[in-house]
């Protein structure tokens, strides 16, 4: 198996963290292609993709309310974030669904977004705004509030509660919004506001996740092939053993595929030998 397949294997079984960290890194490759320039070694991402907290622009341009949280202004801002969807969206899947993950980094993204534009009011400097750091920082509150006291091994500190972690990443926003890009910090905690308001009417039985991923599933079945129903043919008692063979066949290599996934969802996907990875990507096909 080859790079490629490896990796569209582990987009296929990966689940939703897996898929955010690639969207996220696919964009930034477009966006290193079309948007950096070398001469003034920065990027120069558009309006149309970048939020600006200029009414004028962004009455124009509303759809960067999503946008903007797949790109980033360079690699270190990049990975940081990675790290940090990485950490905090495997805890979410500990208590909620892949559906529940996108749908709250994606809301928790349009909140911390609309936080910035508001609060450019009062500031009275227009400014634009990229990054995913909004989004995670609602996925990771959202988490330290439905499980604060879970237990957590950080190297070279020791066993830490859920909550101290997302205190001190609050706290640094705090830290440093007096200092500089204010907008993106208060960003940053309009995210995380969303997320302790998504667990605090989840507690009470309301899901505001469910509208967007209803919109999506809808989406996603006008592009699928409607299934033809299948023509039956009535075979004699001499084929039923070729027939149940072939049954047996299917029924061994599902158990097959689903032992694998069991093991990327308690080990993860690098913990599969490379004849399992092969298996499972001609499975796929």
């Amino acid at each position: 198996m080859n790079i490629l397949d490896d990796l569209k294997l582990q987009y296929k079984t990966g689940g939703m963290v897996q898929k955010l960290i690639f969207w996220n890194i696919g964009f930034f490759l477009f966006s290193l292609v079309f948007f950096y320039s070398f001469s003034v070694e920065q990027f120069q991402i558009p309006t149309w993709i970048a939020l600006s907290s200029d009414l004028g622009v962004f009455v124009r341009t509303p759809w960067t309310l999503i946008t903007f949280n797949f790109f980033h202004s360079g690699f270190l801002h990049l990975f940081f974030n990675l790290m940090v969807l990485h950490f905090s969206g495997r805890l979410f899947n500990t208590y909620f669904t892949d559906k529940q993950l996108l749908g709250v980094y994606v809301l928790g993204g349009v909140f911390s977004g609309i936080t910035f534009v508001l609060s450019y009011l009062f500031i009275g400097k227009a400014g634009l705004l990229v990054g995913a750091s909004g989004a995670i920082m609602a996925i990771l509150i959202a988490t330290a509030t439905y499980a604060p006291f879970m237990l957590l091994r950080i190297p070279l500190i020791g066993i830490v509660k859920l909550w101290h972690v997302a205190f001190v990443i609050l706290l640094v926003d705090l830290i440093q919004m007096p200092l500089d890009n204010t907008g993106g910090h208060l960003a940053h905690l309009g995210g995380a506001l969303f997320g302790f308001i998504y667990i605090k009417l989840l507690q009470t039985g309301k899901d505001i996740t469910k509208p967007f991923s209803a919109l999506l599933d809808t989406f996603a079945n006008l592009f699928k092939p409607k299934k033809k129903t299948p023509f039956k043919k009535v075979h004699r008692n001499a084929t039923k053993n070729v027939v149940n063979s072939s049954v047996s066949n299917k029924d061994f290599a599902q158990k097959q595929i689903d032992d694998i996934l069991d093991k990327i969802s308690k080990s993860g996907y690098d913990s599969l030998t490379k004849e399992e990875k092969e298996f499972l990507f001609k499975a796929g096909k």
